[in-house]
């Protein structure tokens, strides 16, 4: 009898891992819903692919978690991330002391420079005087947008605020704006593609600003979700230190991403 009741005390408690395994619930990782190449964009039949994208499959598999994508306007990632609609924010999202006031961040997962590109025909660099008097393009609610106020907004005669990317470098190609302000490898990309090889140009790094630029890229968490925070450190640490992150990087850069 003994037995019988030990092996259906057995079963019992089986049964009840085996439901909390097939309940537990996936991490919803958001991304801003416009293409951010080379880091994030969908392909043609809609999968997100991208540097950031490979990155988290490999976070994600070494942290032992399930990870999902969940598209989301990049001026509401934050408010998504505090109301529980997100759990992770992955969208190259630098790491700020404002941003701080609000959410949490991981370990840096890389950190790159903010360029200024501009047409082929105007020859100026990416500071204060070489913008005097131009129309300068930012994304919104980015820390380029926040520098360029900070910097710039004595020097140019008008700071574009957009949406996207895309749009604000596009509007650099039709001849609406003077130069655009964006991370470098981002720049570079635009700049590769057969629009922007036609039309412009890199013009220099912008002195740093740390206050305002950041220490890097990492993921977004709520504040106090430190058991997330400290899987994804872990996780980042570990594929560093396998050199699995330095093999899929070798399919977007030919540099060191992850910086100093």
């Amino acid at each position: 009898m003994k037995s019988i009741l030990k092996t259906v005390a057995l079963a019992a408690l089986v049964g009840v891992a085996a439901v909390g395994a097939a309940s537990a619930e996936p991490i919803k990782v958001g991304v801003a819903a416009e293409p951010y190449p080379p880091f994030t964009s969908p392909d043609a039949s809609g999968k997100w692919v991208g540097w950031e994208v490979d990155f988290m499959n490999a976070a994600c598999a070494s942290a032992k978690l399930e990870c999902v994508i969940t598209p989301i306007s990049w001026d509401g990632l934050i408010p998504a991330l505090t109301s529980k609609k997100i759990d992770v924010i992955m969208s190259s999202m630098s790491i700020t002391e404002e941003r701080m006031k609000t959410i949490d961040f991981t370990d840096k997962y890389y950190n790159t420079p903010t360029g200024i590109i501009g047409p082929k025909a105007e020859k100026f660099d990416a500071t204060a005087e070489g913008l005097k008097g131009k129309i300068l393009g930012v994304q919104v609610s980015t820390i380029h947008a926040e520098y360029a106020q900070k910097h710039f907004k004595d020097a140019v005669s008008e700071i574009k605020e957009y949406q996207t990317q895309d749009e604000a470098n596009n509007d650099l190609a039709a001849g609406r704006l003077d130069a655009v302000q964006a991370d470098q490898i981002t720049l570079d990309s635009f700049l590769k593609s057969d629009q922007g090889k036609e039309c412009c140009e890199a013009k220099g790094n912008v002195v740093d600003d740390p206050a305002v630029l950041g220490a890097g890229v990492g993921f977004g968490l709520r504040k106090g979700d430190e058991e997330l925070k400290g899987k994804l450190n872990a996780a980042i640490k570990a594929i560093r230190a396998d050199g699995t992150y330095d093999k899929f990087s070798k399919d977007y850069f030919d540099f060191n991403v992850y910086g100093k």
